[in-house]
Protein backbone atom coordinates (compact mmCIF):
# COMPACT_ATOMS: atom_id res chain seq x y z
CA UNK A 1 0.00 0.00 0.00
CA UNK A 2 2.94 2.33 0.74
CA UNK A 3 4.43 1.62 -2.67
CA UNK A 4 1.08 2.35 -4.24
CA UNK A 5 1.03 5.73 -2.46
CA UNK A 6 4.52 6.56 -3.70
CA UNK A 7 3.54 5.73 -7.26
CA UNK A 8 0.45 7.88 -6.90
CA UNK A 9 2.50 10.84 -5.68
CA UNK A 10 5.05 10.56 -8.48
CA UNK A 11 2.42 10.33 -11.18
CA UNK A 12 0.15 13.06 -9.84
CA UNK A 13 2.70 15.71 -8.84
CA UNK A 14 3.62 16.96 -12.36
CA UNK A 15 0.01 17.32 -13.45
CA UNK A 16 -0.94 19.12 -10.25
CA UNK A 17 2.06 21.43 -10.60
CA UNK A 18 0.92 22.45 -14.08
CA UNK A 19 -2.62 22.87 -12.76
CA UNK A 20 -1.37 25.26 -10.07
CA UNK A 21 0.56 27.28 -12.65
CA UNK A 22 -2.40 27.37 -15.03
CA UNK A 23 -4.90 28.36 -12.34
CA UNK A 24 -2.49 31.03 -11.03
CA UNK A 25 -2.12 32.62 -14.48
CA UNK A 26 -5.87 32.75 -14.97
CA UNK A 27 -6.45 34.22 -11.50
CA UNK A 28 -3.77 36.85 -12.20
CA UNK A 29 -5.72 37.92 -15.29
CA UNK A 30 -8.94 38.18 -13.28
CA UNK A 31 -7.22 40.01 -10.42
CA UNK A 32 -5.66 42.62 -12.71
CA UNK A 33 -9.04 43.26 -14.28
CA UNK A 34 -10.52 43.66 -10.80
CA UNK A 35 -7.78 46.14 -9.90
CA UNK A 36 -8.54 48.15 -13.06
CA UNK A 37 -12.25 48.19 -12.19
CA UNK A 38 -11.48 49.36 -8.62
CA UNK A 39 -9.23 52.16 -9.90
CA UNK A 40 -11.81 53.21 -12.48
CA UNK A 41 -14.45 53.37 -9.75
CA UNK A 42 -12.21 55.43 -7.46
CA UNK A 43 -11.28 57.73 -10.33
CA UNK A 44 -14.96 58.29 -11.08
CA UNK A 45 -15.58 59.14 -7.42
CA UNK A 46 -12.70 61.62 -7.45
CA UNK A 47 -14.09 63.32 -10.54
CA UNK A 48 -17.52 63.58 -8.92
CA UNK A 49 -16.09 64.98 -5.69
CA UNK A 50 -14.43 67.80 -7.66
CA UNK A 51 -17.84 69.22 -8.58
CA UNK A 52 -18.09 72.58 -6.79
CA UNK A 53 -21.23 74.38 -5.67
CA UNK A 54 -21.03 78.13 -5.16
CA UNK A 55 -23.44 79.70 -2.67
CA UNK A 56 -23.43 83.49 -2.94
CA UNK A 57 -24.20 85.51 0.19
CA UNK A 58 -26.58 88.46 0.05
CA UNK A 59 -25.23 92.00 0.39
CA UNK A 60 -25.51 93.71 3.78
CA UNK A 61 -26.21 90.42 5.55
CA UNK A 62 -25.09 90.25 9.17
CA UNK A 63 -21.96 88.36 10.14
CA UNK A 64 -24.11 86.19 12.40
CA UNK A 65 -26.31 85.08 9.47
CA UNK A 66 -23.21 84.44 7.35
CA UNK A 67 -21.67 82.31 10.09
CA UNK A 68 -24.95 80.42 10.50
CA UNK A 69 -25.01 79.69 6.75
CA UNK A 70 -21.42 78.42 6.81
CA UNK A 71 -22.16 76.18 9.79
CA UNK A 72 -25.31 74.86 8.11
CA UNK A 73 -23.45 73.92 4.90
CA UNK A 74 -20.53 72.43 6.84
CA UNK A 75 -22.89 70.16 8.78
CA UNK A 76 -24.73 68.73 5.77
CA UNK A 77 -24.02 65.10 4.73
CA UNK A 78 -23.41 66.12 1.12
CA UNK A 79 -20.52 68.47 1.99
CA UNK A 80 -17.06 66.98 1.49
CA UNK A 81 -15.08 70.20 1.95
CA UNK A 82 -15.98 73.88 2.04
CA UNK A 83 -14.43 77.34 1.93
CA UNK A 84 -15.84 80.70 2.96
CA UNK A 85 -14.75 83.41 0.56
CA UNK A 86 -15.15 87.01 1.77
CA UNK A 87 -15.55 89.90 -0.66
CA UNK A 88 -11.89 90.85 -0.25
CA UNK A 89 -10.70 87.28 -0.81
CA UNK A 90 -12.95 87.00 -3.86
CA UNK A 91 -11.32 90.13 -5.29
CA UNK A 92 -7.81 88.83 -4.58
CA UNK A 93 -8.59 85.56 -6.31
CA UNK A 94 -10.15 87.40 -9.25
CA UNK A 95 -7.00 89.46 -9.75
CA UNK A 96 -4.65 86.52 -9.19
CA UNK A 97 -6.40 84.67 -12.02
CA UNK A 98 -5.02 87.30 -14.43
CA UNK A 99 -7.97 89.69 -14.50
CA UNK A 100 -7.53 93.46 -14.32
CA UNK A 101 -8.11 95.28 -11.06
CA UNK A 102 -11.18 97.56 -11.31
CA UNK A 103 -9.91 99.84 -8.54
CA UNK A 104 -9.33 102.72 -10.98
CA UNK A 105 -12.90 102.49 -12.26
CA UNK A 106 -15.01 101.32 -9.33
CA UNK A 107 -14.84 102.41 -5.72
CA UNK A 108 -16.86 99.41 -4.53
CA UNK A 109 -16.17 95.69 -4.72
CA UNK A 110 -18.92 94.15 -6.91
CA UNK A 111 -18.00 90.55 -6.05
CA UNK A 112 -20.20 88.92 -3.41
CA UNK A 113 -19.01 86.79 -0.52
CA UNK A 114 -19.62 83.09 -1.08
CA UNK A 115 -19.47 79.65 0.46
CA UNK A 116 -17.89 77.25 -2.01
CA UNK A 117 -18.16 73.57 -1.22
CA UNK A 118 -17.40 70.27 -2.93
CA UNK A 119 -19.95 67.48 -2.73
CA UNK A 120 -19.58 63.82 -1.93
CA UNK A 121 -19.70 61.48 -4.92
CA UNK A 122 -23.10 59.98 -4.07
CA UNK A 123 -24.72 63.43 -4.37
CA UNK A 124 -23.17 64.23 -7.76
CA UNK A 125 -26.49 63.78 -9.55
CA UNK A 126 -28.60 66.45 -11.20
CA UNK A 127 -31.70 65.64 -9.14
CA UNK A 128 -29.72 65.61 -5.86
CA UNK A 129 -28.05 68.92 -6.68
CA UNK A 130 -31.41 70.43 -7.61
CA UNK A 131 -32.77 69.52 -4.16
CA UNK A 132 -29.64 70.91 -2.51
CA UNK A 133 -30.02 74.16 -4.46
CA UNK A 134 -33.70 74.43 -3.55
CA UNK A 135 -32.90 73.88 0.13
CA UNK A 136 -30.11 76.49 0.18
CA UNK A 137 -32.16 79.09 -1.69
CA UNK A 138 -34.68 79.02 1.15
CA UNK A 139 -32.00 80.44 3.47
CA UNK A 140 -32.34 84.23 3.97
CA UNK A 141 -28.57 84.71 3.66
CA UNK A 142 -28.37 83.16 0.17
CA UNK A 143 -28.79 85.22 -3.00
CA UNK A 144 -27.86 82.57 -5.59
CA UNK A 145 -26.63 78.98 -5.89
CA UNK A 146 -24.59 77.91 -8.91
CA UNK A 147 -23.03 74.68 -10.15
CA UNK A 148 -22.04 73.34 -13.56
CA UNK A 149 -25.11 71.30 -14.51
CA UNK A 150 -23.71 70.33 -17.93
CA UNK A 151 -20.51 69.05 -16.33
CA UNK A 152 -22.44 66.89 -13.85
CA UNK A 153 -24.63 65.44 -16.61
CA UNK A 154 -21.71 64.68 -18.95
CA UNK A 155 -19.63 63.26 -16.10
CA UNK A 156 -22.37 60.86 -15.02
CA UNK A 157 -23.04 59.77 -18.61
CA UNK A 158 -19.35 59.09 -19.18
CA UNK A 159 -18.96 57.13 -15.92
CA UNK A 160 -22.12 55.14 -16.69
CA UNK A 161 -20.82 54.14 -20.15
CA UNK A 162 -17.39 53.18 -18.81
CA UNK A 163 -19.00 51.18 -15.98
CA UNK A 164 -21.19 49.23 -18.44
CA UNK A 165 -18.19 48.46 -20.65
CA UNK A 166 -16.09 47.31 -17.69
CA UNK A 167 -19.00 45.25 -16.36
CA UNK A 168 -19.42 43.48 -19.71
CA UNK A 169 -15.67 42.81 -19.91
CA UNK A 170 -15.59 41.60 -16.30
CA UNK A 171 -18.49 39.18 -16.86
CA UNK A 172 -16.91 37.86 -20.06
CA UNK A 173 -13.49 37.36 -18.47
CA UNK A 174 -15.03 35.82 -15.34
CA UNK A 175 -16.82 33.22 -17.46
CA UNK A 176 -13.62 32.57 -19.40
CA UNK A 177 -11.67 32.25 -16.12
CA UNK A 178 -14.10 29.67 -14.73
CA UNK A 179 -14.02 27.65 -17.96
CA UNK A 180 -10.21 27.81 -18.22
CA UNK A 181 -9.66 26.79 -14.59
CA UNK A 182 -12.19 23.97 -14.95
CA UNK A 183 -10.48 22.68 -18.12
CA UNK A 184 -7.02 22.97 -16.50
CA UNK A 185 -8.10 20.91 -13.48
CA UNK A 186 -9.91 18.35 -15.62
CA UNK A 187 -6.80 17.96 -17.78
CA UNK A 188 -4.71 17.39 -14.65
CA UNK A 189 -7.18 14.78 -13.43
CA UNK A 190 -7.26 13.08 -16.83
CA UNK A 191 -3.69 11.86 -16.30
CA UNK A 192 -4.84 10.16 -13.07
CA UNK A 193 -7.92 8.44 -14.48
CA UNK A 194 -6.37 4.96 -14.46
CA UNK A 195 -5.12 5.44 -10.92
CA UNK A 196 -8.62 6.44 -9.78
CA UNK A 197 -10.13 3.40 -11.47
CA UNK A 198 -7.45 1.06 -10.08
CA UNK A 199 -8.15 2.23 -6.53
CA UNK A 200 -11.85 1.56 -7.10
CA UNK A 201 -11.15 -1.91 -8.46
CA UNK A 202 -9.12 -2.91 -5.38
CA UNK A 203 -12.05 -2.03 -3.14
CA UNK A 204 -11.52 1.61 -2.16
CA UNK A 205 -14.76 3.48 -1.51
CA UNK A 206 -15.75 6.60 -3.43
CA UNK A 207 -15.18 8.80 -0.39
CA UNK A 208 -11.77 7.25 0.31
CA UNK A 209 -10.67 7.97 -3.26
CA UNK A 210 -12.15 11.46 -3.58
CA UNK A 211 -11.23 12.83 -0.12
CA UNK A 212 -7.44 13.17 -0.52
CA UNK A 213 -7.86 14.57 -4.02
CA UNK A 214 -10.44 17.09 -2.81
CA UNK A 215 -8.13 18.18 0.01
CA UNK A 216 -5.27 18.60 -2.47
CA UNK A 217 -7.56 20.58 -4.76
CA UNK A 218 -8.41 22.96 -1.90
CA UNK A 219 -4.74 23.34 -0.99
CA UNK A 220 -3.65 23.85 -4.58
CA UNK A 221 -6.45 26.36 -5.20
CA UNK A 222 -5.31 28.36 -2.16
CA UNK A 223 -1.70 28.22 -3.34
CA UNK A 224 -2.74 29.40 -6.81
CA UNK A 225 -4.67 32.29 -5.25
CA UNK A 226 -1.71 33.33 -3.10
CA UNK A 227 0.66 33.17 -6.09
CA UNK A 228 -1.78 35.32 -8.08
CA UNK A 229 -2.01 37.84 -5.22
CA UNK A 230 1.79 38.08 -5.03
CA UNK A 231 2.09 38.75 -8.75
CA UNK A 232 -0.77 41.28 -8.71
CA UNK A 233 0.81 43.15 -5.78
CA UNK A 234 4.06 43.27 -7.72
CA UNK A 235 2.30 44.71 -10.76
CA UNK A 236 0.48 47.28 -8.60
CA UNK A 237 3.66 48.44 -6.87
CA UNK A 238 5.57 48.60 -10.17
CA UNK A 239 2.77 50.61 -11.78
CA UNK A 240 2.63 53.01 -8.84
CA UNK A 241 6.39 53.53 -9.14
CA UNK A 242 5.98 54.51 -12.80
CA UNK A 243 2.77 56.51 -12.20
CA UNK A 244 2.81 57.89 -8.62
CA UNK A 245 -0.57 59.59 -9.20
CA UNK A 246 -2.28 56.18 -9.17
CA UNK A 247 -1.22 55.71 -5.54
CA UNK A 248 -3.92 58.17 -4.48
CA UNK A 249 -6.57 55.79 -5.88
CA UNK A 250 -5.46 52.85 -3.71
CA UNK A 251 -8.35 51.44 -1.69
CA UNK A 252 -7.12 48.91 0.88
CA UNK A 253 -10.63 47.68 1.70
CA UNK A 254 -11.56 46.90 -1.91
CA UNK A 255 -8.12 45.42 -2.62
CA UNK A 256 -8.45 43.13 0.40
CA UNK A 257 -11.90 42.05 -0.78
CA UNK A 258 -10.50 41.40 -4.28
CA UNK A 259 -7.69 39.22 -2.88
CA UNK A 260 -10.13 37.24 -0.74
CA UNK A 261 -12.35 36.65 -3.79
CA UNK A 262 -9.33 35.47 -5.82
CA UNK A 263 -8.33 32.90 -3.17
CA UNK A 264 -11.93 31.69 -2.67
CA UNK A 265 -12.46 31.44 -6.42
CA UNK A 266 -9.30 29.39 -6.83
CA UNK A 267 -10.32 27.07 -3.98
CA UNK A 268 -13.96 26.66 -5.05
CA UNK A 269 -13.38 26.02 -8.74
CA UNK A 270 -10.42 23.70 -8.07
CA UNK A 271 -12.46 21.70 -5.56
CA UNK A 272 -15.59 21.47 -7.71
CA UNK A 273 -13.66 20.58 -10.89
CA UNK A 274 -11.53 17.97 -9.11
CA UNK A 275 -14.45 16.32 -7.31
CA UNK A 276 -16.54 16.24 -10.47
CA UNK A 277 -13.68 14.67 -12.44
CA UNK A 278 -13.09 11.99 -9.79
CA UNK A 279 -16.79 11.06 -9.72
CA UNK A 280 -16.86 11.04 -13.53
CA UNK A 281 -13.99 8.56 -13.79
CA UNK A 282 -15.40 6.41 -11.01
CA UNK A 283 -18.64 6.04 -12.95
CA UNK A 284 -16.94 5.23 -16.25
CA UNK A 285 -16.21 1.73 -17.39
CA UNK A 286 -12.57 0.70 -17.69
CA UNK A 287 -12.72 0.38 -21.47
CA UNK A 288 -14.07 3.97 -21.76
CA UNK A 289 -10.94 5.36 -20.10
CA UNK A 290 -8.80 4.64 -23.16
Amino acid sequence: MAQFGKGYAKRSTPSYFMAIVGVSLVLILLGLLGWIVINANKLGQNFKENVEVQVYVRENISSKDSATLVQYIAGQPYTKSYEYLTKDLAKQRFVSDGNKDWGAVLDKNPLPASVNFKIRSEYAQVDSLSKIKEDLMSNIAVSEVQYNKALVTNLNNMIRKISLILLAVAIGISIAVIVLIDNTIRLAMFSNRFLIKTMQMVGATRGFIARPMDIKAILHGAISGLIAIGVILGVILATEQLLPEIRALRDYTLLSALFIVIVLLGICISFISTHRSVIKYLKMKLDDLY
